[in-house]
């Protein structure tokens, strides 16, 4: 293990959460998920708690039968612009498909996040695996896996090389001569691939971090070589250590294997830890939570990463249903890995729709506890660290109160932010644009 790694923690922003029933509970907000003083008081938590960034996830396809959060929230990029006026070190991360945005909107959106926040911004790159949204774009089809993995590579490469149209130094701003800006610094891009054409220049420069840090999600072949070429930080799930470190070091490789340095790129699974004063409280915790969940939403829970599969068509106790290819062409790696989890441990329909609806995991406990396994993970190499998600109304509150204090104490996190960007405080590299790039060379 490095010598100068660093545990790295990030909070999930999720509104009335990402489960069926969690707004049921007697402590939620029922209108988290387009409240503004609930986001700023969540961005302030983690930023009192000293945690690297904010994420916002997001998707652009809804049905009567969507989680609630997804139903009725902000869009990423307005909402982190709010967050943006109340905080001032955490950074602040927006997912955004490349499946249903033109590459120079995308770069627009984000560089003006990164200017407005003062060099916080992140991108989580998705591809989009829910087929109906191709119907909210004026679209025949939903471009299939592979299809859609070629056009995230194409359109950030674009997205990049527009990020770059303005060398660091190119406004001169020079009243006395009106010069506002040096000619030989801006720089068109003038690309033309299968998918996208854009000329360029962008009409916004770089912020002080050179550009928006890269995340992305996804565990499929296509998605890990892509996180592994292209991904400064890549949001995953585990089911146990030996599976985390098994995916940590499979990424690790790959990402060598494209020529880049190790320490440039971090593996954060998402956990939803929940912290009791003993484990007897944080196991009622669970308890409350899971007793919410009912079969029915359970069911319509497991449809999502097939492409949202009806499955209450088969029989609940029966054998987990043989569902072929169904899942290749949305989500992957998750609903894969849903179909090895069952077929391993011989589950029925309803097993597995209850386990995933409600899972334990490992960290419901003590705050020891979970500080005991954030430490296991990111010292046996199965982590760089963690996306919290609030399991349970407070959750945030309570990790960042009583969990993150005992890291602090361990010196496995920081007690002060180290800079004022996302990437610095990340121990990302800067990234020198291009074009001053060549003129050192040349």
């Amino acid at each position: 293990m490095a010598a100068n790694r660093k545990l790295k923690l990030g909070a999930m922003i999720h509104g009335v959460g990402g489960g069926w029933e969690d707004w049921r509970h007697p402590d939620a907000l029922t209108d988290a998920s387009v409240n503004l003083g609930f986001y700023k008081q969540q961005a302030q938590i983690a930023e009192a708690g000293k945690l690297d960034f904010a994420f916002i996830a997001d998707s652009l396809f809804i049905h009567a039968n969507s989680s609630p959060h997804y139903l009725n929230r902000f869009e990423p990029f307005t909402i982190l612009s709010a967050l943006a006026a109340v905080t001032s070190h955490i950074g602040l991360v927006a997912t955004a498909t490349v499946s249903y945005n033109e590459p120079f909107t995308l770069a627009r959106q984000l560089a003006s996040l990164d200017q407005i926040s003062g060099g916080r911004a992140g991108w989580n790159v998705v591809t989009s695996w829910l087929s109906g949204t191709a119907d909210n774009y004026s679209r025949e089809s939903h471009p299939d896996h592979a299809t859609r993995y070629r056009l995230a590579q194409e359109h950030i490469d674009v997205v990049k090389g527009l990020w770059d149209s303005w060398e660091d130094d190119a406004f001169t701003r020079n009243k006395e001569t009106g010069q506002f800006f040096d000619p030989s610094k801006l720089h068109e891009l003038n690309h033309k691939g299968e998918f996208f054409s854009v000329k360029g220049p962008l009409n916004i420069a770089r912020s002080k971090q050179g550009q928006p840090v890269i995340f992305q999600a996804g565990n499929s072949e296509d998605g890990r070589n892509y996180a592994a070429r292209n991904a400064e930080a890549i949001f995953t799930g585990f089911s146990s250590f030996e599976e985390a470190r098994l995916f940590y070091q499979d990424i690790k490789r790959r990402a060598v294997q494209f020529g880049r340095s190790v320490d440039q790129i971090s593996v954060l699974p998402g956990i939803g830890p929940i912290v009791g004063r003993t484990q007897e409280e944080a196991d009622r915790k669970y308890k409350q939570k899971a007793d919410l969940v009912s079969i029915e939403k359970a069911i319509v829970a497991l449809g999502r990463p097939f492409d949202d599969y009806d499955f209450s068509q088969h029989d609940l106790d029966a054998p987990f249903p043989d569902l072929g290819e169904l899942g290749v062409n949305s989500q992957q790696g998750g609903s894969e890995r849903i179909k090895q989890l069952a077929r391993e441990e011989n589950l029925t329909l309803r097993e597995v729709a209850l386990r995933l609806a409600t899972p334990k995991g490992l960290f419901v406990g003590t705050p020891e506890l979970v500080a005991d396994r954030i430490q296991e993970a990111f010292e046996t190499e199965a982590s760089d660290g963690f996306i919290i998600s609030e399991a349970v109304p407070g959750g945030l509150k309570e990790f960042t109160e009583l969990v993150v204090p005992i890291l602090q104490e361990r010196g496995l996190f920081r007690t002060e932010y180290e800079h004022d960007t996302l990437r610095g405080n990340l121990g990302l590299q800067f990234p020198i644009n291009r074009y001053s790039k060549q003129r050192v060379t040349n």
